[in-house]
């Protein structure tokens, strides 16, 4: 594992703990018992349960909505358009406890079958660090399981982002739980089993709401961090199988121009693969993030290059 992947799996799972621990710990959670947010530890009502008892006015109650909720609402989406405007899809690859749960579940099902999903085409065995991987058909019960489970655990956080937590702990492990929070449970249980085993990559590429605004934005600007091909040592890529693309979790080609990499979530795992493949050494890499007149420029392929030197489509 490179340096790069190591500092992603540091983010990565330190997201997905605050993603489960959030409601527990009353940092972020919608109590439907309240009937409204609650945050670091507060009730989040924009002081208009102060209006409903009579201590203010219309006017007053208008202020509150706008400066408590309308106001930082707006910082935090500007704020994230903003990064995904000069980053990309920052927190697709390297935040989204959905995309590591993706991550995670390609691996397996390339250890059981050698394809990283089940629409896609299967990959050589052969890794970018020079390891082998031969399908082995006893890893398809552990992906199975493995999906079933982080389906339980992201179905049980939802529930418990609406509900009190702790009673909803409670009523699990005594078997106390309600017609609504079971029904809940098994039908939110159900859809992420399904996403996660038959449609990972659809939903990040073409269903996902936050994902989508990331990707608009960052088309949007042509001086935007890109991945960069290094075009002039493009004769170093003969002795390589294709591992910049094969690793890569979205199914695109690297090697691409930028209008045909608009999933990309920025994850590195095509540059970790040429750098592994070039030596280990990453000034060897083919492959690297540029940003300013440098990503402009690396975003239509060079005059001097016809364009079907690129690949012009994902895998899948």
């Amino acid at each position: 594992m490179t340096s790069i992947q190591k500092v992603r799996a540091l983010t990565q799972t330190g997201f997905f703990i605050l993603f489960l621990l959030a409601p527990p710990l009353n940092i972020f959670r919608y109590d439907l018992n309240l009937g409204n947010f609650i945050l670091f530890g507060h009730n989040w009502t924009m002081r208009l349960d102060l209006f409903q008892h009579g201590d203010g006015n219309a006017t007053d109650a208008a202020l509150h909505v706008i400066f408590f909720g309308l106001l930082p609402i707006l910082l935090i989406a500007v704020t994230f358009i903003w990064i995904a405007w000069r980053y990309g899809r920052l927190y697709c690859g390297w935040f989204c406890p959905h995309f590591s749960v993706v991550e995670t579940i390609n691996k397996l099902m390339v250890r059981a079958s050698g394809k990283p999903s089940l629409w896609s085409r299967k990959l050589p065995e052969k890794q970018a660090d020079g390891s082998i991987i031969t399908p082995n058909r006893n890893y398809w019960p552990v992906t199975y399981v493995v999906a079933v489970l982080f389906a339980f655990v992201w179905a049980l956080s939802l529930l418990t982002y609406l509900l009190p937590p702790f009673e909803i702990y409670s009523n699990l492990v005594h078997a106390e739980l309600t017609r609504n929070q079971t029904i809940f449970l098994l039908v939110a249980t159900a859809v992420f089993s399904f996403d996660f085993i038959f449609a990972r990559h659809l939903f990040c590429r073409y269903g996902c709401a936050v994902g989508l605004f990331q990707s608009l934005a960052w088309m949007s600007n042509r001086r935007a961090m890109v991945v960069h091909f290094d075009t002039r040592r493009a004769s170093a890529c003969k002795k390589c199988n294709n591992a910049c693309d094969n690793a890569c979790p979205m199914r695109l080609q690297a090697r691409s121009m930028k209008r045909k990499m608009f999933t990309c979530t920025e994850c590195g795992e095509c540059i970790s693969a040429c750098i592994q493949v070039q030596g280990g050494e990453r000034d060897k890499s083919l492959l690297d993030w540029v940003a300013g007149e440098a990503a402009k420029q690396s975003s239509e392929p060079p005059a001097t290059m016809p364009v079907a030197h690129y690949r012009d489509r994902a895998v899948d």
